[in-house]
C-alpha cells in the first residue's frame, strides 16, 4: 500500500488528505485476519501501512496541533476521555473512532490493532505544547461531575462506600481505604475512577483537614485477614484487554495522583490561589508493588510495617512506572532508582534506600498509634502552605507536563510490545 508522504496545507484539507490515508489503513487491517492469525507477510504489510498513516498524523499534528485544540475544546476544559472521543468525531482519521475502541476492548490484548497508539500520538503533541499543553493539565485537575454529585452526601454524612476505596471522615481526617479485598488492592479501571471520586470529595470537603490512604484487610487467601496496600496493576486485566491507556494509564496520573500533589483546581478569577489541596499521609501495610510504590512518591508522610516491601517491576513486565521514572531519582537517586526500575530491585522497609521513601518504619503493632501521632502533625498551620512550595520546587508544573507528553506516547507504544504482550499472556495462563 502507498501512503503520500506529505500532507497539502490549511487544517481542512490537511485533515481530509489524513482522513483518507487512515480509510485505506483500516480497509487493508479489516481483509486481514486477527493479528495473531496473520502471516509474517501479513504482519509486515499491517505494521508498514500503519506506520506510514502514523507519520502522517505526526506531521499533521507538528503543523495544526493548536488550532485542533482551539476546535475540539472552544476555550472549555475538557477531559482527555471527551478530548479524544470529539477529535475522532470531528477530526476523522486522527484518533480512533468509539466503534473502533469498542471492537478493540472486546479482544484480548495480542488481538488488538493498536489503536491506541494512535491517541498516545495525539495526547502527546496536545500535552507537549507549551499552549496547549497546562490547560489539558489544569482540565484533568477540575472535580469530576461524579465527586460534585456526592459532595452533598458526603458532607452530611462522612462517608462514601464504593466498589474499590472506602472514605470516612473521622476528626478531620480523611480515611480513604483501598478495599479490593479479593485481588490485593491490584489496579484497573474501576479502582482509577473510585480513587479519583474519593480524593475530589476529600479536597472539596471543609471539614477534612489532612489525607490518609491505607489498605484494608484481605479476603484473598495469601493475606486473608491482613491489610495490603496494593499489588499494583491487574496483570489478568492487561493480558484481556481492559487496561486503556487513556481510561487508566493517563487518567490515573492527571486525575487523582496529580490532584493529590498540586490539588483541585477550581474557578479562578480571585486573588487567591486557584488550587483546593490538603496534605495526605499513607501507611504501607505488607507491601506496595507496582502503583503502590508509585503512589508513595507523592504523599508528604509515608508510614511502614517493618516487614513490609516496596517494588516497581514494570520494567520487568515491560511497561512504564507511570510517573516514577521522574520522581523516584529525586528520593533514591539514580543509580539506586535504576535498580529499582531497571532492575526490579525490592527494597525493604527497614534497609537504608528504602527509608528515603519511607519516612516511619514501624512494628505491626505499633503501626496504628504512629500513624495517629504522623496525622497529627500533619494537620499544623503551617504545613499546607510549605507543601504547596516543596511541591513546587520539587516538581515544577511544567517539567511535569512535558514527561506526561512523553509519556503518552512511551507508554502506548509499551501496551503493545511483543514482550508486553507475552508477558502478561503467560501470566494470565497461569493464573487461570
Amino acid at each position: 500500500m502507498t501512503i503520500a508522504h506529505t500532507l497539502p496545507s490549511g487544517l481542512a484539507a490537511a485533515g481530509e488528505a489524513l482522513h483518507k490515508a487512515a480509510e485505506r489503513v483500516d480497509d487493508l487491517l479489516a481483509a486481514l485476519p486477527e493479528p495473531t492469525r496473520r502471516t509474517p507477510g501479513q504482519r509486515a504489510e499491517a505494521a508498514a501501512a500503519q506506520d506510514e498513516v502514523r507519520r502522517l498524523r505526526g506531521r499533521f499534528l507538528a503543523e495544526h496541533v493548536e488550532e485542533v485544540y482551539a476546535r475540539l475544546t472552544d476555550g472549555r476544559d475538557v477531559r482527555i476521555e471527551a478530548l479524544v472521543t470529539e477529535a475522532a468525531e470531528v477530526f476523522p482519521g486522527l484518533v480512533p473512532t468509539a466503534a473502533q475502541l469498542a471492537d478493540e476492548r472486546s479482544r484480548v490484548q495480542a488481538d488488538k490493532e493498536g489503536r491506541e497508539i494512535d491517541q498516545g500520538i495525539f495526547l502527546r503533541a496536545v500535552l507537549g505544547s507549551p499552549v496547549t499543553g497546562p490547560h489539558v493539565v489544569d482540565s484533568m485537575l477540575r472535580p469530576t461531575p461524579r465527586a460534585l454529585a456526592l459532595l452533598p452526601e458526603f458532607q452530611r454524612t462522612g462517608l462514601l462506600e464504593t466498589e474499590a476505596v472506602r472514605l470516612e471522615r473521622r476528626d478531620g481526617v480523611a480515611h480513604l481505604t483501598m478495599c479490593r479485598d479479593d485481588r490485593l488492592n491490584a489496579e484497573d479501571e474501576q479502582q482509577v475512577e473510585d480513587m479519583e471520586t474519593a480524593v475530589d470529595l476529600a479536597l472539596l470537603d471543609e471539614d477534612v483537614k489532612v489525607g490518609f490512604v491505607r489498605g484494608g484487610e484481605m479476603s484473598h487467601p495469601r493475606y486473608r485477614g491482613r491489610r495490603v496496600f496494593s499489588a499494583g496493576i491487574n496483570l489478568k486485566y492487561l493480558s484481556s484487554g481492559d487496561i486503556p491507556l487513556v481510561g487508566f494509564l493517563l487518567r490515573r496520573e492527571l486525575g487523582y495522583i496529580n490532584k493529590i500533589v498540586r490539588g483541585l483546581r477550581l474557578d479562578d478569577g480571585d486573588w487567591r490561589p486557584p488550587y483546593a489541596d490538603k496534605p495526605w499521609a499513607a501507611a504501607v501495610d505488607a507491601f506496595a508493588i507496582g502503583g503502590g510504590t508509585q503512589l508513595l512518591l507523592v504523599f508528604d508522610h509515608v508510614l511502614a510495617a517493618s516487614d513490609a516491601f516496596l517494588s516497581l517491576p514494570a520494567a520487568k513486565e515491560g511497561i512504564i512506572p507511570g510517573v516514577a521514572n521522574f520522581r523516584l531519582t529525586r528520593s533514591l537517586g539514580p543509580r539506586a532508582a535504576r535498580q529499582v526500575i531497571l532492575g526490579g530491585r525490592r527494597l525493604w522497609a527497614s534497609e537504608p534506600d528504602a527509608r528515603l521513601i519511607v519516612d516511619e518504619v514501624a512494628e505491626p503493632a505499633d503501626l496504628d498509634a504512629a500513624i495517629e501521632r504522623a496525622l497529627e502533625r500533619l494537620g499544623g498551620e503551617a504545613v499546607l502552605a510549605n507543601r504547596r512550595m516543596l511541591n513546587l520546587s520539587d516538581e515544577p508544573p511544567e517539567e511535569f507536563r512535558r514527561y506526561m507528553a512523553e509519556f503518552a506516547l512511551q507508554q502506548a507504544l509499551r501496551l503493545y510490545g511483543a514482550d508486553v504482550i507475552d508477558k502478561v499472556g503467560r501470566f494470565a495462563a497461569r493464573r487461570t
